[in-house]
């Protein structure tokens, strides 16, 4: 059984309340599922995906996949494997790339992804089951909006 899923507005006032909201979010999700998780440099999204790879036990892996279009990270969830792929679009430049590197193959697959500056493709809005959008309101207050 899943968790409840969460939804909503929150605010965020460090980077370790924004990696906590992370982990209450992870805790519904599930292989299969594609977040798109959104925020202008500097919002906060690598906090809030080491907060999702911690309730996978697959924060030691994480690095920021900004110069390699993906990681994968191997995790578990409920004493079961899970493979968490984190995507990074930032430098993609076209959907020809996009299609080139097999993106659309990684987000059919029966592991939870994760996608940065996924907003940046309009035709990949259909593929993601949740959305995650930080914003900074303050020097270290970040409101994480969750749909």
């Amino acid at each position: 059984m899943m968790a409840q899923e969460m939804r909503g507005e929150f605010l965020s006032h460090s980077a370790d309340e924004t990696r906590e909201y992370a982990r209450r979010f992870a805790s519904g999700l599930g292989p299969g599922q594609t977040v798109c998780l959104t925020g202008t440099l500097g919002a906060g999204k690598t906090e809030f995906m080491r907060g999702i790879a911690e309730v996978f036990g697959c924060e030691e892996q994480l690095s920021s996949p900004t110069f390699s279009l993906m990681n994968i990270y191997e995790g578990s969830m409920r004493g079961r494997p899970v493979e968490l792929h984190h995507f990074d679009l930032y430098r993609i430049e076209s959907e020809k790339e996009l299609d080139a590197a097999g993106f659309d193959d990684y987000l059919s697959g029966p592991f939870l992804s994760v996608v940065e500056w996924g907003e940046r493709f309009s035709s990949l809005d259909r593929r993601y089951t949740r959305r995650v959008e930080l914003l900074i309101t303050g020097d270290e207050q970040r409101k994480i909006v969750i749909s």
